[in-house]
């Protein structure tokens, strides 16, 4: 499969506040500007793949999309994996791809949590609830206190993350949020779940994003410019709830990441600049120590010592991610990614070889893996 499939095109809408948008509207928006980006025709997708909406889960979602798009695809469907459904959508159509069914896919979210409805994430967790276990927050707060304890973390080491999260950001005229951040009001940010602090905590946004994945043949065929090639992918599952964990650091990330490795015949030494699902602060330090990027433990004082911006040992989330571009389910770090290995990223790291995405639902239940290639 290595370098079989390509990413042709990639495009999203303005990300933040959308009052009145309905979430499919979005992905029409996002998905005219991937065609654009691509340089196709709408009636080349045969396929269409959507991340299920958080806001408003419901049946046959697929299908009210590629209606709206004007398309009766040969292959179709609405999947949930929670914030990893988008690279695994991007898998599953690649391996559609390769075994002939369909032969140009379109992967697309679009979402309006911010200005409709957001209780999928401030929900009571079963039983539990009774005893204070409210929202997504609560589950991370749960990983955040382990991980500290385990490691000694100090707080600048989950800062670390945010501040440069931040100044990605600032001059992305895209991004929800654009307001600088130091570590001194990094410190100073209230808790909404102790430990978590407000700044550990990634956005709610509306928005809509999509990409287009075809062969690499169909690419050259009709000349597209520019397609990144899908090196490899992965996924790994996590079947505990947070609570009933042995291990709340054991993730399934890193077989994620070791699938997709193998199939990319890459390593992390390897990797140029990384775009890693950054739902709370935690979650990078986690997924850069199971991707092999950092020594247990270590991500943290890496990304204070040797730096994560667009000049330092490891690029990280040149965009802004969750936590200042968009708080949307992942499909921005894809587009970040192909916007890297393509060069024309606007905080462009230097000639990277690979670049990695990740992609984490749930409290790290679900997890996807994404590697990228220079183009030909």
């Amino acid at each position: 499969m290595r370098g079989r499939t390509v990413i042709a095109g990639v495009g999203h809408t303005r990300y933040g506040k959308h009052p009145g948008r309905d979430r499919v509207a979005l992905i029409v928006e996002a998905a005219r500007n991937a065609i654009a980006d691509a340089g196709i025709e709408k009636d080349m997708l045969d396929g269409v793949f959507v991340k299920m909406a958080n806001s408003a889960p419901s049946i046959l979602y697929g299908q009210q999309v590629a209606q709206a798009l004007g398309l009766r695809p040969r292959m179709g469907c609405a999947l949930d994996q929670g914030g990893a459904a988008n690279v695994s959508l991007i898998s599953f159509a690649a391996l559609a791809i390769e075994a002939g069914m369909i032969e140009m896919a379109l992967i697309c979210y679009g979402d309006t949590p911010r200005t409709g409805s957001h209780a999928v994430y401030h929900r009571p967790r079963g039983e539990e609830a009774a005893y204070g276990w409210y929202s997504t927050a609560a589950g991370y707060a749960m990983i955040h206190q382990a991980y500290r304890n385990r490691y000694g973390a100090p707080d600048t080491h989950f800062g670390a993350i945010a501040v440069q999260a931040r100044a990605n950001a600032l001059g992305n005229p895209h991004a929800h949020l654009r307001v600088p951040l130091d570590m001194d009001t990094y410190l100073a940010s209230p808790f909404v779940v102790e430990p978590l602090r407000r700044d550990d905590c990634c956005l709610l946004s509306d928005g809509g994003a999509a990409v287009i994945v075809c062969s690499a043949r169909r690419a050259k065929e009709l000349a597209l410019p520019r397609p990144v090639p899908i090196l490899g992918f992965g996924q790994g599952q996590e079947s505990w709830e947070v609570h009933l964990r042995p291990d709340l650091l054991d993730t399934m990330a890193a077989e994620s990441a070791r699938t997709a490795y193998r199939m990319a015949g890459v390593g992390p030494e390897d990797i140029g600049v990384a775009q890693i699902y950054d739902c709370f602060t935690v979650t990078v330090l986690q997924t850069l120590e199971d991707y092999g990027l950092a020594p247990r433990g270590q991500a943290g004082a890496l990304a204070l010592a040797e730096g994560i911006g667009p000049e330092g040992a490891l690029p990280l989330n040149t965009s802004g991610g969750l936590l200042a571009e968009s708080g949307t389910p992942g499909l921005q770090l894809v587009i970040e990614g192909v916007r890297q290995m393509r060069g024309d990223a606007r905080l462009q790291v230097k000639a990277p070889k690979a670049g990695i995405v990740s992609n984490q639902g749930g409290s790290m239940h679900t997890h996807a893996t994404l590697i990228l290639g220079q183009p030909a």
